[in-house]
Formats: C-alpha cells, sequence, structure tokens
C-alpha cells in the first residue's frame, strides 16, 4: 500500500514539473513571438526604387507579409491569390508586403512580369532569421505571416498561401 502512495505522489510531481515546463515554454514562445512581431514592424528595407520602407507604415491595418523570391516555385504559384486579396482588401484596411530574398534586378523584372500591385521590399538572405524567431524553423519559403492592426502575429503559413487561407486570416485579424 505504501509503495502505491509513494508511486502516485511521484506520478503527480512529475505531471505537475510537466505542466510547469509547458506552460513556462508556451509563455517563452509567445513572448519570443511578440519580440519577433515587434522587430518585424520596425523592420526598415528598400523598395524596387531603392527607397527605405519601414513595415511601421502599416501599423494600423491587418498586415499579410509574404517572404518569397523568384526563384521559389510555390511562390511564384501563390502570387496571383496575393494579388487577389489586396485588390478585394485593400481599401478594407488590409495591406500585403511582399519582402524578398532576392536581388532587387531579379524582383523588379518579376514584378513587372506579374503586375504586382503591392509593396515589393528587398530583405536579402538576412530575413531568413527574422522568419526563424516568427516561427519557422528551417527558413522555407514562401512564408507568410498576418498580423493584426494591434501588432500581433494571428497567422502564420509556411509553403504555398491560397486565397481562402488569406481571407480566414484576414477574418481571424479582424475580430
Amino acid at each position: 500500500m505504501r509503495i502505491s502512495t509513494v508511486t502516485a505522489v511521484l506520478a503527480a510531481a512529475t505531471l505537475a514539473a510537466a505542466a510547469g515546463f509547458l506552460a513556462y515554454r508556451t509563455m517563452v514562445e509567445a513572448d519570443a513571438s511578440v519580440a519577433a512581431a515587434a522587430e518585424l514592424s520596425q523592420l526598415r528595407l528598400p523598395d524596387l526604387s531603392g527607397k527605405d520602407q519601414s513595415l511601421a507604415q502599416w501599423r494600423n491595418n491587418i498586415l499579410i507579409v509574404n517572404f518569397w523570391a523568384t526563384w521559389c516555385e510555390p511562390c511564384r504559384e501563390e502570387i496571383p491569390a496575393l494579388l487577389r486579396v489586396q485588390t478585394a482588401y485593400g481599401s478594407k484596411s488590409v495591406q500585403i508586403v511582399g519582402i524578398a530574398v532576392d536581388s532587387a534586378d531579379k524582383v523588379r523584372k518579376f514584378a513587372d512580369e506579374y503586375r504586382i500591385g503591392y509593396p515589393l521590399l528587398i530583405g536579402g538572405m538576412g530575413v531568413i532569421d527574422l522568419t526563424r524567431k516568427l516561427g519557422n524553423p528551417g527558413g522555407g519559403l514562401p512564408y507568410t505571416v498576418v498580423i493584426n492592426s494591434a501588432g500581433k502575429v494571428v497567422m502564420k503559413h509556411l509553403g504555398r498561401i491560397s486565397e481562402a487561407q488569406l481571407e480566414r486570416a484576414i477574418q481571424l485579424a479582424s475580430g
């Protein structure tokens, strides 16, 4: 009988420790996400004309930040959905910003070819570390982050994103 009591106490202590660790880890991850979102909102990168732009200029909007590259096939495939969403929701305080992990010359040519009507910024390989902080441990592309008007990350998506997924993210960010 005594061994059962000791076992039960040890099991309860183990469960309590595990729950405490998970709560702590969740809190640390949430803090890291908030810090990464703040870092993203303060990011200054050159646009296609070479002029530095700050993502903070769109802070009162729902901001959809799409990390991509011209050589990335899933990135190329999702561009039409991003264009349609920007056209449909741009007047409703939604702003898509593409951050290219590429050279300005290649992005300019690509933007002309695809008639991209939302802001494109040149991030180069340096922004991959930021995507990792934003929940993309492998640094894969495309990677999309949706931030509500209060500056909170409400959705992260690795891989080609669909128009329906973007619309759900906008609804989530609005509510």
